[in-house]
């Protein structure tokens, strides 16, 4: 029996994840979380084989908390289920650790059919998200952020302030307002507004 954790903020999205893992006889959902912060304790007090992780939680998130988790039990496989697209995130989520990344609007065969293959040691992610991996085209403005500066700007372009974003990532004000700086002297642009307009350019929010 493959022991699940599922971490989602939304108990809607948690309940649908659970009703589809009933279905199976060789997975369990053995825990459940709200945020970046409960997901990790529970990890750090349970064993589980897989932790099915969404990339935006209140608390400590994203790319960050896929290394934590990673850190804590490093034989416990990981997949992202998120709303963002794979071309936005999946290389960054691999690198951190991950197995797989599964966009939500995924079947639900495909997500039983992912945690088959991760329980089993492989990777999951789509094909098309493999060959633009595997082509490695030129690398884009946003390809040179690190996964610090890519989370603030991803907070950023939803609309938080810099003490916001300092709770959220458990930093000060002063190392916020530093990251953004860099972030918009890498990426070319002048203020917030033009972030965003990067950002949606490049399709990295929906």
């Amino acid at each position: 029996m493959t022991r699940v954790l599922i971490a989602d903020d939304h108990k809607i999205v948690r309940d649908g994840l659970k009703r589809i893992l009933a279905s199976a006889a060789d997975l369990e959902v053995a825990g459940e979380a709200a945020s970046g912060d409960e997901a990790l304790a529970l990890v750090r007090a349970n064993d589980y084989d897989i932790a099915m992780i969404d990339m935006s939680m209140p608390g400590i998130s994203g790319i960050a908390l896929l290394k934590r988790l990673k850190a804590e039990k490093p034989k416990m496989k990981l997949l992202v289920l998120s709303m963002h697209g794979e071309h936005q995130y999946a290389a960054r989520a691999l690198k951190a650790g991950a197995s797989g990344y599964l966009t939500k609007d995924s079947a639900a065969d495909q997500l039983l059919g992912a945690l088959r293959k991760i329980a089993a040691g492989g990777v999951h992610i789509s094909d098309a998200a493999a060959s633009a991996l595997v082509a490695s085209p030129a690398q884009s403005s946003h390809e040179s952020l690190s996964d610090r500066e890519f989370e603030v700007m991803r907070l950023l372009v939803e609309g938080l302030g810099p003490s916001e974003i300092g709770e959220r990532l458990h930093l000060s004000v002063k190392t916020v307002s530093t990251h953004k700086t860099r972030i918009l002297e890498k990426l070319g642009v002048g203020s917030t507004a033009e972030l965003v307009r990067y950002a949606l350019e490049n399709k990295l929010v929906d």
